[in-house]
């Protein structure tokens, strides 16, 4: 039975701690689960588990904070929350289809750190590392530091970049997870944005508060109220991530005006369920997070083992539409390959379209006629129209 309920996984798998030292942040990232001998210690290990872990320091780096690692099932190697973070010997597998830079973010980068691939907005990468580090992600060339490439971001470059592209409206600050930086580093960061007239709006990609949640600091909240328009993107890929740390974390963001979307990655074994689904973006809308995307996994390298079929998200998206508040519906997209951008992918609700009418099914399945705009309306309704455009008495023509 899939629980809807909060719940707090704390101590778990730390029975010794002190509360004052899990609640710390600091503490947290200290104590992450890095090395396949703190795995053997805390969970079962299959030999495709055990073999990823011997390979992910080549690829992208293991690190899991306590707080999440909770959340795993130690004897189901098919957990969800164990697929997103545990290593598999599949990660060193490459398909002939998939890329290092799937969505062909290096390419669009004009400074070091920038991506410049849609005409008003940016992507800045502050940072490579991360709380946690998903096994799926998307950045795994730069994040972590241990694939072949290096992020450089040059944070000067950048802000003069900004400031001579008048064009953009919207700096969307990523990674790596922003939220790791100290509260001061982060605002100088924001301060500096802030200060570029044309800039209107920044928003923050961050797991930290899924991850991390202790890190969501009623000072921190404080600090990025100064900010305002400020947005924030969180990930969400299953029901049980929200726990009852992380439904507060958010509340406190909410509560510092600052609206909240959630961006899932589709994913085998962990999401591609409707019912799933469902659970998620119905936990997702009491936390206050309006479920923003659904994102077809991109074409990572190493990523095949947990691709799921276009068809499927299709399905999980007409299981929602109609079927549960509008709210919590996201938008099923593919980022596509090569750096053409997010593309929706919708279940066929439009069965005909021409000049005169467009025949739309619903969600049941039924299906309706919408006739389109005439260019020539039916006799004398123009005529009615201009003498009252003209100033006639409209009681003559009712």
């Amino acid at each position: 039975m899939l629980s809807t309920e909060f719940s707090s996984p704390a101590p778990g798998f730390w029975p010794g701690v002190k509360p004052e030292d899990w609640n710390s942040w600091r503490w947290q990232l200290k104590n992450r689960v890095t090395t396949l001998e703190q795995l053997e210690r805390l969970i079962e290990l299959t030999p495709s588990e055990r073999a990823g872990v011997a390979v992910a320091g080549s690829k992208l780096s293991l690190a899991v904070t306590p707080h999440f690692f909770n959340l795993i099932d130690p004897h189901d190697p098919n957990c969800p929350i164990r697929r997103q973070v545990i290593p598999r010997f599949e990660e060193s597998l490459t398909m002939p289809w998939e890329m290092a830079d799937p969505v062909g973010e290096d390419g669009h980068m004009p400074v070091p750190g920038l991506v410049h691939r849609y005409p008003d907005r940016v992507l800045f990468l502050v940072t490579d590392r991360c709380a946690s580090y998903c096994r799926y992600c998307t950045r795994s060339r730069v994040v972590s530091g241990a694939g072949e490439q290096e992020l450089r971001t040059n944070f000067e470059a950048i802000y003069a970049y900004l400031a001579a592209h008048t064009e953009v409206r919207d700096v969307l600050l990523s990674g790596g997870d922003p939220l790791l930086f100290s509260d001061d580093k982060l605002d100088g960061i924001l301060t500096r944005l802030r200060a570029i007239p044309h800039i209107e709006f920044v928003r923050i990609g961050s797991r930290v508060p899924i991850f991390l949640p202790q890190r969501i600091t009623p000072e921190l909240c404080a600090m990025l109220k100064k900010h305002h328009p400020l947005w924030m993107s969180v990930h969400v890929n299953h029901p049980k991530e929200l726990t009852t740390e992380v439904r507060d974390a958010l509340g406190r963001l909410a509560d510092a005006g600052i609206p909240l979307g959630n961006q899932s990655v589709l994913l085998r074994g962990v999401n591609d369920d409707p019912a799933v689904m469902k659970a998620l973006v119905h936990k997702l809308l009491r936390c206050r997070v309006r479920p923003y995307y659904l994102y077809q996994l991109d074409l990572i390298q190493g990523s095949s083992h947990l691709q799921v079929p276009v068809k499927k998200g299709v399905e999980i998206i007409e299981s929602l539409r109609g079927h549960t508040t509008g709210y919590g519906v996201p938008q099923y997209v593919i980022d596509a390959p090569g750096g053409g951008g997010k593309v929706p992918v919708n279940p066929g609700y439009v069965l005909h379209h021409d000049a005169e009418r467009v025949l739309i099914r619903n969600y049941e399945g039924r299906v309706f006629e919408y006739p389109e705009p005439r260019s020539h309306a039916p006799t004398g309704i123009k005529e009615t129209v201009a003498a009252v455009e003209s100033g006639a008495p409209i009681q003559d023509y009712v």
